[in-house]
């Protein structure tokens, strides 16, 4: 706690030579009390006496923290120091003393609560109850004025609306003769105390507070009723009878000298600013997204700090830029490009008063976009008549075509073979029956990326038993696996065994390609000329013969490729 010590001072009166003085008796200063002098003038009321001028010792207590916090509601005392007076002087008797005052200021760079006086701090004194009022500088009570007055309800000779020179009011220091312990004073003198007064402000902006006597404007002047300690001495002297002295004092060194130390800073208090308030922050976002779609990953700080940023975080890479905290919460609207587990973070960078802070990791689960399948119909195409022992072609047609998936045939409601791939819209399976009969013939379509998945209707095929002359056979396509649109290519099929007579028919999915082919020693050649890009599902049908049962080839798949890329070599020739 910061001390220093001004004591109280009344300046003398005189009157001519029957002049009553009243002097300043002063405890001696402590090693810790900074001092200084009091220029006083008090004014005889008769007029057989002018101004007497006395220069005093002063000093007063202030106890304060030596440090607070920007913000902090602190209180610090103020106290007044003891004053005497003598019982008589130069042949003048000494009445008393009157109308006590105490101006000091509120302190800059803080905020007034209150004032209030301390019990039990003053002493030897009478009249009005020791009070503290909030002034202006007109000396009325004002709520929003920078002064504080210590007097009794504002009773003083000056700078008040209840002013007097001559009359006795407000706070008195009567004759007592006495000491403030109660003990009787050897000296004859009259010694007083004004209590000390408690003031608790809040503390303003990081730098200083220091409180200080009432110095600013007509109080900076020499015998101005704004000076901070005023008072008004009575006194009786022969011929002259009774004599009224206001007496005015301010720290300075002589009459005409400037403020001396006592107009400075009668304590410091350093303002600190606050530590930074401790935050946290907490990330709300959903525990799965789909890419493409937008989703709100929310922040909140607590407390609300009222500003500052959050960067929302993927791993250590930034998602977007740093978004303003409102109130207490930030909201990033954000899409993920890519799926894939995320762990996202939101990083509070901190701002005026209060810290930065990181939340814990929230793991989002990005799925792939969903695809919008179109719906897709499957229809089985079936060979008019079948033969166990020999294969049978059976088709399927996907509409619209799709990219990819696969079709299941079964019979029966039994899978046949394995699921083949769908080429250009098309599935073709070469099936061979071991049993005749009617059977119920039905595809599957799986589906694919953006293709829904369809089941065909169920279509009848007939297998007949061959005739016991009649010898099974096999139908095998060969092609290039890649050709050119607008370039021919030649189509093979071979036909075992070779010693089989008939034709062949080349069918592009279900769509034959020209007329029948004659068969060469078990053999089918056709020329052809894709005109359309993409996959091609090629087949061909043996007719069969007398003799020799009909087959169908299983697919073959041809990719053709545009001009200018070309489809791969043709050893044909065009």
């Amino acid at each position: 706690m910061l001390r220093t010590t001004l004591r109280g001072s009344v300046a003398p009166i005189g009157a001519v030579t029957l002049a009553a003085g009243l002097t300043l008796i002063g405890a001696p200063a402590s090693a810790d009390t900074v001092t200084f002098q009091t220029a006083c003038q008090a004014t005889p009321s008769t007029s057989l006496a002018g101004p007497q001028h006395k220069i005093v010792a002063a000093s007063a207590t202030v106890t304060a923290p030596a440090t607070v916090t920007a913000g902090q509601t602190f209180t610090y005392r103020i106290q007044p120091g003891p004053g005497s007076y003598p019982d008589s002087e130069s042949g003048g008797t000494t009445a008393g003393l009157s109308r006590l005052k105490f101006d000091f200021e509120i302190p800059a760079n803080s905020t007034f609560v209150d004032a209030t006086v301390v019990p039990n701090t003053g002493g030897n004194l009478a009249g009005v109850a020791p009070n503290v009022l909030r002034i202006g500088t007109s000396g009325s009570v004002d709520p929003a004025g920078t002064l504080l007055r210590l007097s009794g309800n504002n009773q003083v000779i000056g700078n008040s609306p209840t002013s007097s020179g001559n009359s006795e009011g407000g706070i008195t220091a009567p004759k007592l003769k006495k000491n403030l312990d109660g003990t009787a004073n050897s000296g004859g003198n009259s010694v007083f105390q004004l209590p000390a007064v408690d003031v608790t402000v809040v503390a303003g902006n990081a730098g200083t507070i220091t409180p200080r006597l009432r110095v600013a404007g007509n109080a900076a002047s020499y015998n101005s009723d704004e000076n901070y300690s005023t008072s008004l001495a009575k006194a009786s002297a022969p011929i002259v009878g009774t004599v009224w002295a206001p007496t005015r004092c301010s720290p300075r060194d002589s009459s005409s000298g400037a403020l001396n130390a006592g107009g400075g800073a009668l304590a410091t208090v350093t303002v600190n600013a606050p530590a930074p308030a401790s935050t946290g922050t907490t990330l709300t976002a959903p525990a799965t997204a789909t890419v493409g779609t937008a989703v709100n990953l929310t922040a909140t700080v607590d407390p609300a700090p009222g500003g500052g940023t959050v960067q929302f975080k993927d791993g250590d890479a930034n998602i977007g830029a740093p978004v303003p905290v409102t109130g207490a919460t930030a909201t990033l609207n954000h899409t993920f490009a890519s799926a894939g587990t995320r762990s996202v973070t939101a990083v509070f960078t901190g701002s005026a008063g209060f810290t930065g802070s990181t939340s814990a990791p929230q793991t989002v689960d990005v799925q792939p976009a969903a695809v919008v399948a179109v719906p897709t119909a499957t229809t089985v195409t079936l060979p008019a008549t079948a033969t166990t022992g020999s294969a049978a072609g059976l088709s399927a047609t996907i509409s619209p075509v799709p990219t990819g998936g696969t079709v299941q045939f079964k019979a029966d409601n039994t899978p046949i073979g394995a699921p083949v791939e769908v080429v250009g819209g098309v599935a073709t399976l070469a099936h061979a029956f071991t049993t005749a009969g009617h059977h119920n013939i039905t595809a599957s379509y799986s589906g694919a990326v953006g293709f829904a998945p369809s089941q065909s209707a169920s279509a009848t095929l007939t297998v007949d038993s061959p005739a016991p002359s009649d010898v099974a056979t096999s139908t095998t396509v060969t092609a290039l696996p890649t050709a050119t649109a607008g370039t021919r290519v030649d189509l093979s099929a071979t036909v075992a065994p070779s010693t089989a007579s008939g034709t062949v028919q080349f069918k592009d999915g279900t769509t034959p390609i020209g007329g029948p082919v004659a068969l060469v020693n078990g053999v089918a050649i056709l020329p052809h000329t894709f005109t359309t890009e993409g996959g091609h599902s090629i087949t061909a049908e043996y007719s069969g013969a007398d003799g020799y049962v009909a087959s169908t080839s299983p697919a073959f798949a041809v990719t053709v490729g545009s001009p200018s890329t070309g489809g791969g070599d043709n050893p044909f020739g065009s």
